[in-house]
């Protein structure tokens, strides 16, 4: 009998087993679960920044002043150099001779003197050369201040003004920057280039630069300090509006917050308005983004 009873009781949970089966398939669908999306996001934390837009262009460097050599002889030929460019010279130390003696005529020399004290920086004539005494045979240079002039076109001509400062480099020393000055902007725009010349002094003088070199040049024509300073990639545009993506770190979620973009330098971007100083953005990974989307934050650069 109790035999029985087992077998019955194991029957109903077969069929009650088999009911439920019959109830998931032939039955209502079941509610699928909701997979929440989580997208992975570099972050950048904002730090208040400067920002400098600046113009580049090259130029030699000169001497600030310089003051041609010239013959004491109405006309003849050099016959003898003394100096040569580099050299440094006190004034009226003899540089050269020169012959001025004419066919029939005893010979006689006429020494030509350093008008002032400082460095041959030109001296073009060899022995031999015919002058007089318009020809200038040289130039010496005081070379404590030196000078750099350039051009700059004439679409650039808005964004230059007197005094702004400037970096040179130079490839005799790589990796290492000088500092100079805008002083002089040329008063007319020269028609034929379309440019306009200025003059930037390099200051203090640096004893390692030579009149004759080449300078790469950095204008700052504008500086923003105590600025939000973002990659230029970072803002998207939705519906015809900047903005950038902001992590609230409590629940690592993005807000969408709409910003107002400031000036653009290389691959950086001024940003005026919606982001503060600690705000955490994204800054790779926004291309799918919604506001309130969550996020997992793999690194955070500053």
């Amino acid at each position: 009998m109790k035999m029985n009873k087992i077998l019955a009781a194991g029957a109903a949970a077969v069929v009650l087993a088999g009911f439920s089966g019959c109830s998931k398939k032939g039955g209502a669908p079941a509610a699928e679960e909701k997979v929440e999306t989580v997208f992975a996001v570099n972050a950048y934390k904002t730090v208040p920044r400067t920002l400098d837009d600046y113009l580049e262009f090259g130029g030699n460097v000169q001497a600030a002043s310089s003051v041609d050599i010239f013959p004491d002889v109405q006309s003849g030929k050099i016959s003898k150099l003394y100096v040569k460019i580099g050299d440094k010279v006190k004034k009226d130390e003899v540089v050269a001779e020169v012959d001025a003696s004419r066919p029939g005529m005893d010979y006689k020399s006429s020494p030509v003197k350093a008008p002032v004290s400082g460095t041959i920086t030109s001296f073009p004539l060899n022995i031999g050369s015919t002058v007089s005494a318009s020809t200038s045979i040289g130039k010496i240079s005081s070379t404590g201040k030196l000078e750099i002039k350039t051009n700059v076109a004439e679409r650039f001509i808005s964004r230059i003004s007197m005094y702004q400062k400037a970096e040179l480099t130079f490839d005799a020393y790589p990796g290492e920057k000088f500092p100079a000055t805008l002083v002089e902007i040329d008063p007319v725009l020269d028609t034929t280039s379309r440019t306009l010349g200025i003059k930037l002094i390099q200051e203090p003088t640096d004893p390692r630069l030579r009149v004759g070199m080449y300078a790469r040049i950095k204008l700052v024509t504008d500086s923003k300090k105590n600025t939000i300073v973002i990659p230029n990639n970072v803002v998207v545009t939705r519906n015809d509006e900047d903005i950038v993506y902001i992590i609230d770190p409590q629940t690592n979620t993005v807000k969408a917050s709409p910003v107002k973009k400031g000036i653009r330098v290389d691959d950086k971007q001024e940003i005026e308005m919606g982001i503060t100083p600690g705000d955490l953005i994204v800054i790779k990974g926004q291309a799918l983004l919604t506001d309130g989307a969550k996020v997992n934050i793999v690194s955070i650069t500053e």
